[in-house]
This record gives C-alpha cells, sequence and structure tokens, in this order.
C-alpha cells in the first residue's frame, strides 16, 4: 500500500507547490463559476429585459427606466440638474411636444355635414344666426377587404358557310395558368406570408370568413409556383450584387421538415447577400441546408470588392483565395461588451470598452449630419477615427494581459483582437459602413417570420420563400409598396420574352 506523507515531513517548496496548484484551482473554478453566472445573466436578460443596445451621446449605455442600482452619482447629479432647467416658476415644460399626426392627405374622405337644427338657428335677440364657419376633425374608417371574381369571356367565330372554321379569342396570360388566383390575389398572399409573417393557416381562415375556401395546400403550392415564377428577377439581383464593389452578407438557422435523405430536426440556414449601387439596393435571399464556406463563395462568384460580415469563419476562404476584402462589424464588438454591462453593476473594463465604441459611432452619426461625400467622409475618418483606433488597439492590448482569458471580460476583448484586422478596413472607403447592420436589419423580417410559420415544408417551399422575400424587401429597400411591386410583377411576367423585358420589372425601376 502507498503510504501517505504527513503534513509535517514535508519541505517548505513542496508547500509553497501545493499552495500554487490549489490557488491555482480556485483560480480557474473561480473564472468558470464567473462565466456561468455571466451566461445564465445574459439568458434572463434576454428572456426577460430590453433589446435595445443604446447607447448615450456620452457613450454610456442606456439603463432601464427603474434599474436605479446601476446608475452612477454623476448621472443622478445630471438628470436632476436637467429637471431643474425645464422647471419655470410654476409652469413645468414638457420635454417633448405630443399631439396626433394628421391623417395622409391622398387618403379618399367622405364628409358628413353637421348642422343646427332651424329651431336654434335664431338669436336670443331674434335675429336670425349667420354661419360664419366650420370646425372639422377627422376620423379613420376601414372598409373590410372586397373580394370580387372577374369573368374571362372569350368570344367565338364561326364560318356559317363552310362550316369548317372556329376561332376563339386567346386566353390572356396568367401567372399561374387555369388558376383562380389574379395578380393582386398572389401579390395579396405573398405579402402576408412574406412581410406581414401570417402563418397560410391563418391565411385560410381569413378567406373562410369571406366565405372563399382555399385550403393551405392551395395557398402554399400557389407561393411555389410564383417562387419559380420569378426565378429570372432573382437571376438579375444576384447579377447586381455581383457588379457593385461593396456587398454585406449575413445567415440565420431555419427548419425544414422534409428533404431527401435529412432529418427534420437538421439545422438548415436562409443566406442573405445586400448590395448593388445605393439607387439599386438588391437584397437577395438564398436557401441551403449547409453553412460551408462554398456557399457565399458560389454566390458571390464574380464579386470582387468590400464585404461587410460577421466573425462567422465561413467568409474567411474569400479574404484569401479571392480578390474580396473583409470589413468586420463593430457592431458585434460592441454587444460582447454591452452583454457584460447588462449583468455587472459596478464600472469596469466592459464600460470602458463601450465608452470608446461609442466614440467611433458618434464621429459616424456626425458624417450623417453633415452629410459628407464619400471622400470627405474617407478624410474625416482618418483624421479623428484612426487616433481613437489606435488607442484603443493598445488598451485592449494591455488590457488582454491582466484578466483571465476565460472570463466574459477576456473572451470580449480576445474577440476584438482576433478581429482587429477587419475592423480596421472600414476607414479604407468613405462608402463603407462601420458595422454590419445593414445585413442585419435585412434579416430580421425573415427571423420575425419564422417566429409565426415556425419551419419550411420542403426544399421547394424553402426556396420559393426566399425568392419571394428578395423581391419583397428589395421593393421596400427602394421605397416601393410591396403589394403593389408584386402585382405588377405578376401581371406582367407572364408575357416577358426578352432580357429587356425582365430588367424593366427590377425593384429599382421607376
Amino acid at each position: 500500500m502507498e503510504t501517505v506523507e504527513p503534513l509535517h515531513q514535508k519541505t517548505h517548496q513542496e508547500l509553497l507547490a501545493m499552495v500554487a496548484a490549489q490557488q491555482l484551482k480556485l483560480d480557474e473554478q473561480s473564472t468558470k463559476i464567473e462565466t456561468l453566472q455571466h451566461q445564465l445573466a445574459i439568458a434572463l436578460h434576454a428572456r426577460f429585459g430590453r433589446k435595445s443596445e443604446q447607447v448615450s451621446n456620452d457613450g454610456h449605455v442606456q439603463l432601464d427606466l427603474f434599474d436605479e442600482a446601476q446608475i452612477l452619482p454623476s448621472q443622478v447629479e445630471a438628470a436632476k440638474k436637467d429637471d431643474e432647467a425645464l422647471t419655470v416658476a410654476s409652469y413645468q415644460r414638457s420635454r417633448k411636444a405630443g399631439g396626433r399626426k394628421p391623417l395622409p392627405a391622398d387618403l379618399p374622405r367622405t364628409q358628413i355635414i353637421h348642422d343646427l337644427p332651424d329651431t336654434e338657428k335664431t338669436c336670443s335677440c331674434g335675429c336670425a344666426l349667420t354661419c360664419i364657419g366650420e370646425v372639422k376633425s377627422e376620423q379613420l374608417e376601414i372598409v373590410p377587404a372586397v373580394v370580387t371574381v372577374i369573368e374571362h369571356v372569350r368570344l367565338k367565330y364561326a364560318c356559317k358557310t363552310c362550316e369548317l372554321t372556329i376561332k376563339t379569342a386567346p386566353n390572356p396570360a396568367q401567372p399561374i395558368p387555369k388558376s383562380v388566383a389574379t395578380p393582386s390575389l398572389l401579390a395579396h398572399i405573398a405579402v402576408s406570408k412574406f412581410d406581414d409573417h401570417l402563418p397560410l393557416y391563418r391565411l385560410e381562415e381569413i378567406f373562410n370568413r369571406h366565405g372563399i375556401e382555399l385550403s393551405r395546400m392551395t395557398l402554399s403550392s400557389w407561393m411555389i409556383r410564383c417562387g419559380e415564377l420569378v426565378q429570372p428577377l432573382i437571376n438579375l439581383l444576384h447579377d447586381e450584387i455581383n457588379a457593385y464593389d461593396i456587398a454585406y452578407a449575413d445567415e440565420t438557422p431555419v427548419q425544414v421538415l422534409r428533404q431527401k435523405g435529412m432529418s427534420p430536426t437538421k439545422k438548415n440556414y436562409m443566406w442573405l447577400f445586400t448590395g448593388g449601387p445605393p439607387e439599386k439596393r438588391c437584397c437577395l435571399y438564398h436557401y441551403e441546408p449547409s453553412r460551408a464556406s462554398h456557399v457565399p463563395a458560389k454566390l458571390l462568384d464574380s464579386f470582387e470588392g468590400y464585404l461587410h460580415c460577421d466573425a462567422y469563419k465561413g467568409y474567411l476562404p474569400l479574404f484569401v483565395t479571392r480578390p474580396i476584402l473583409g470589413v468586420g462589424c463593430w457592431a458585434h464588438v460592441r454587444r460582447k461588451f454591452i452583454d457584460i454591462t447588462k449583468t455587472v453593476k459596478t464600472r469596469g473594463l466592459a464600460h470602458e470598452a463601450v465608452e470608446r465604441i461609442a466614440q467611433l459611432y458618434q464621429l459616424e452619426k456626425s458624417i450623417k449630419e453633415k452629410e459628407l461625400d464619400e471622400n470627405a467622409c474617407y478624410q474625416h475618418r482618418q483624421e479623428h477615427a484612426a487616433p481613437l483606433l489606435d488607442v484603443f488597439h493598445r488598451w485592449l492590448e494591455e488590457n488582454s494581459r491582466r484578466v483571465p482569458p476565460q472570463s466574459p471580460i477576456g473572451k470580449a476583448i480576445t474577440y476584438a483582437l482576433n478581429q482587429w484586422r477587419y475592423l480596421l478596413n472600414y476607414l479604407k472607403d468613405g462608402r463603407l459602413e462601420i458595422d454590419n447592420n445593414r445585413s442585419e436589419r435585412g434579416i430580421k423580417p425573415f427571423v420575425i417570420g419564422r417566429k409565426n410559420w415556425l419551419f419550411m415544408g420542403n426544399y421547394q417551399g424553402a426556396k420559393a420563400a426566399a425568392n419571394l422575400f428578395s423581391l419583397i424587401e428589395s421593393a421596400k429597400a427602394n421605397g416601393f409598396n410591396p403589394f403593389d411591386y408584386l402585382k405588377h410583377v405578376f401581371e406582367k411576367l407572364p408575357s416577358c420574352k426578352t432580357l429587356e423585358d425582365f430588367e424593366a420589372l427590377m425593384p429599382f425601376k421607376k
């Protein structure tokens, strides 16, 4: 049997080594506990707290209204001074002027005249009252959707002499031949499903209230057919994105129930690529069962220039093998530090990092307010943002050696340092943006819809959804009403023959 040496017989050096080993173990456990507590706090905040990452002009994170424990004394004093400044004698000035916005002037109006009865049109002095004006007030009236039937009557002609010739007027081209669906109905279903995020079973119930029986199977098959119909326009959107030298990319998971050779629980992805010049904004959604690097390589097959994206490693091969320069996202860096400030009440490194990043965003805000062109924007960033970035980089490197690498603040600092080469690239062109929020805003409609309809039925449905999302979001990006645009597309597409015909239907054509 192995004998254990009594503690009093151990040498001083051995005892010191034991203490150091125990201390190291305690430090590791302490870091693990801190990390787990941070993860729990973030999960609780994501479930019950505010989602906003808004930062004030002075760099402080905007706190909850009743989160008094996190308010610094200086902020309390500043708030008191603001309140005092707004008080004048016994009159309290409101911070923001209220009032209801006027109803749109282009809406049709029906006037209802309210007049006094004849018995009240006489003054107490006996004279008749004279109308001297009117007082108007407006209310908003809504008329439920009106469903009508269009009858196509095709006249037939025949020769009564020889009785050999019979001619019938041709049937007009339809988006879905031999279907009861008109372009306006298809546009209504597509916008309701992919912009208003209504699952098809709810649309089925809505049609039933109008006495119309349209099963969700029928609605689903129509959307798949529409997705196939607009494929030429999707190809043109793809070409526009590849032809311009600035693009944005993002991706999000989606569940597809029935795919050959795949489990229903497998995680699939909806990719988004946004690009084109400002007057030709294009949003291209693309469904793939994979998140591998071959997807962006395929979609950006001829793209050359700057690609805004997050830190996902699937984009990295593009920056090595292709003439593509990755532009990092400062919003992702800021989010790492803001997540810490949401769970740590005492001011620390995370708060300081947020304030430093807020200075960069304040510069971007001033650029927008001054409406600087791309050359002036480039010069402004070189003069003001570049020095701040140099100081911030030194701050990150210094503190990376002071904090445990596996702690939340250590991971946030490491993330920023690993991405630094890409985070600096927005300085290289005045047209570039400081973050990838454009594509994150673009992917958000799909994420909102996913919360309602939960999953895609099959590959064809996911492909059709990607195509219709692309047209709807591209139309919105160019200032068009998505219903009006899709109705116009479904009316014209069946008769398109040439490339010019399809190009005339692009979502940026006036």
